[in-house]
């Protein structure tokens, strides 16, 4: 419409030119395309189908900054009028879908309207699928898996986009189109090509395959896909005894950057609230790493599992054992043919060689159905072993342990003997016995304690002795046996129903060996070396407390200096001084005493007469002095002083004894 007054326009104008008429033409033109101006035409509309329900949808675009547009759609004669956003829904009933139509839009803006370009199209051969929603992402050993809900049972073609993530987003989209495949009402593609240690940032858009005018869909919201949990979380475990329950923190590592991109979340199970005993909490989900959980005294599994949107970790299992318990007896009284509460929970482990396992735990709880608990009692086995555990629940929703012993619903005797059944130092009267204990599958029922018998092989009656042995024994010593006797023994386990198999073994006791003559020539050594060796230690003792007279030490005596240089020294030593009776009656010594040696001694340097000589040389002029002479008179005049005190002396007998300077005195009764 505005094309077509132009030229009315421009005549006028050019006849008015240079006069007020002219500007006024002029102004009301500028107005005129002004206000045409002000509406640009939209874009041709497209309509689709969209296969999620029966309606179409029509969309187009239009470049304004008005926010009171109106539109209208029309279909060929039909009008579909005031359209306030740039796309309608329309139900399929009212359009012809297989016949070409002429479809176009008017937009209104204020007093002015303009109209998109005509388009004749089929509608049932145009379809647009919307943008994928709900996107799932896991890891393959060959790419990255993504899902998505399924249009429609036909496969479509997917395109997929994605960027490595970083902080500031610089890394490069990446383009890949594939066909999709069809899996549980699923869309499914595999991207190869894509390190699973990487995080990315993806989006996919899809369309049919089989209409003539497919369309692509809008891209998909951006989904983050975090790198592969490859590894399960390291978890350390404390356990703390708490009034009968068990309170267990759990602590590990947070996980690898690229693989906590978006959130990661930790999944903890156990094996016990697994099986409702007795606080029925199967499964916690929390965001931290760590976490404080309570169990029962019973055998129990703890798995820790990480989880981001690519997919789960291998799940870290925790093994919690039994807490042990010395001595545990057999059960006096059980609850399994009582009728349980909700709070109240049996489990009886099968024992195996001594050890609980729990994935041989038998579960009796009182929230199950009553047809369902006898069920549990009759899978109880005879001649089994059990670990009997009763549990219960707190107001805090922790689980206690309040009794816990051993169960036998029927006893038996043992099926094996005791194993390896050995004797070692054999002697004359005794022999060492070891044997295993039978194995706890093969008791049936409780060792009330062995039963060991010995019966003596010869040619006489045989005799058997048996003796009861302590259950808990693994070896034993046998005494009392005859010396060179030939023996069988053999041992069985009792239970409170009958005795078992028996171990048997044959020995022959050592003959009584004489006693050594070795031996005994050794002890006698040793008696004479031990008495030699106290006497020469009491010697030793003695000298210390009652020391040896010292030698006294007598002074040389000079009675004079002789005056020439030239006289040589000389020194007496007596050996041995005799005396002999004197009769009071005889007042001189007899004539034949000269005979008798009274004096024995020597110089050093010659004889007696060299003795004699000097004597006289000492009375010679110029020999020893006056004083020297004095000396020797009263040495002779004390001499027979000492003579004639012995004289008076009535029936004694006097010896002195001169040795090596020392002198001792020995008197006697006279004879």
């Amino acid at each position: 419409m505005i094309l077509l007054d132009f030229p009315l326009y421009l005549m006028e104008t050019l006849k008015c030119r240079g006069s007020l008429c002219g500007f006024v033409v002029v102004f009301m033109f500028l107005t005129t395309v002004s206000k045409g101006s002000a509406c640009h035409a939209p874009s041709t509309p497209q309509c689709f189908e969209t296969k999620a329900d029966e309606f179409y949808i029509c969309e187009w675009s239009m470049n304004t900054t008005e926010s009171d547009v109106m539109f209208d759609l029309y279909f060929k004669k039909n009008r579909f009028r005031n359209i306030k956003t740039t796309w309608s829904k329309i139900h399929r009933d009212k359009l012809n879908l297989f016949t070409p139509v002429d479809l176009w839009v008017e937009a209104h803006v204020g007093n002015s309207s303009c109209t998109s370009t005509k388009k004749s199209v089929i509608l049932s051969n145009t379809v647009k699928y919307e943008a994928p929603q709900k996107i799932s992402i896991s890891w393959l050993k060959n790419g990255l898996k993504l899902r998505w809900a399924a249009v429609e049972q036909n496969s479509a073609l997917a395109e997929v986009r994605f960027q490595r993530h970083d902080e500031h987003h610089t890394e490069l989209w990446e383009n890949r189109t594939t066909n999709t495949t069809i899996e549980s009402s699923m869309y499914q593609v595999i991207v190869t090509n894509m390190s699973k240690h990487s995080a990315y940032r993806v989006q996919i858009r899809h369309r049919p395959t089989q209409p003539r005018n497919p369309l692509w869909s809008d891209w998909s919201p951006v989904v983050m896909v975090p790198a592969e949990l490859e590894r399960s979380p390291e978890v350390s475990v404390t356990t703390r005894l708490v009034n009968g329950t068990r309170r267990v923190m759990l602590t590990w590592k947070p996980m690898p950057h690229t693989a906590s991109v978006g959130k990661v979340n930790y999944t903890l199970k156990d094996t016990q609230s697994s099986r409702g005993c007795p606080c029925e909490e199967r499964t916690h989900h929390f965001k931290w790493n760590k976490y404080t959980t309570y169990i029962s005294y019973s055998a129990a599994n703890i798995s820790v599992i990480a989880r981001n949107a690519a997919g789960y970790s291998p799940p870290a299992i925790i093994q919690v054992p039994a807490v042990p318990a010395a001595d545990l007896k057999s059960c006096d009284k059980t609850l399994l043919n009582e009728k349980l509460n909700k709070q109240t929970c049996l489990e009886l482990y099968d024992l195996q060689d001594g050890d609980s396992r729990s994935e041989n735990v038998i579960t009796l709880t009182g929230r199950k159905k009553k047809k369902e608990r006898e069920q549990i009692r009759e899978s109880i086995k005879d001649y089994v072993r059990y670990l009997y555990f009763e549990h219960t629940c707190d107001g805090d929703r922790k689980p206690r342990t309040v009794k816990r012993c051993l169960f036998y619903k029927k006893e038996g005797v043992p099926l094996r003997e005791p194993q390896d059944f050995t004797p070692s130092s054999e002697t004359d009267h005794s022999v060492d016995l070891s044997w295993k204990a039978i194995p706890s599958v093969d008791q049936r029922g409780f060792l009330t304690h062995y039963s060991l018998c010995r019966v003596k092989i010869s040619s006489q009656e045989e005799h058997k002795d048996c003796q009861n042995i302590s259950a808990s024994l693994i070896n034993h010593r046998l005494e009392n046996l005859t010396p060179g006797t030939k023996y069988n023994i053999s041992l069985a386990g009792v239970t409170r129903v009958g005795e078992g198999p028996r171990a048997t073994i044959t020995i022959n006791t050592q003959p009584k060996k004489p006693v050594n003559v070795l031996w005994s020539l050794l002890f006698l050594f040793g008696f004479f070396f031990i008495s030699t060796v106290c006497t020469f230690i009491l010697k030793r003792i003695k000298n210390k407390i009652f020391p040896p007279v010292p030698t006294p030490v007598i002074p040389d005596f000079t009675p004079c200096q002789p005056e020439s240089q030239q006289m040589l020294e000389r020194k007496e030593e007596v050996h041995e001084l005799t005396l002999h009776q004197l009769h009071p009656e005889r007042k001189s010594l007899p004539e034949d005493a000269e005979e008798t040696p009274v004096f024995r001694g020597k110089w050093d340097d010659g004889t007696d007469e060299d003795a004699e000589d000097e004597r006289g040389d000492s009375r010679m002029p110029g020999g020893s002095s006056d004083e020297c002479l004095s000396t020797d008179q009263a040495l002779r005049s004390s001499r027979e002083g000492e003579m004639t005190d012995m004289d008076q002396v009535d029936n004694e007998i006097a010896m002195l004894i001169y040795r090596n300077g020392l002198v001792f005195d020995v008197k006697t009764d006279s004879t």
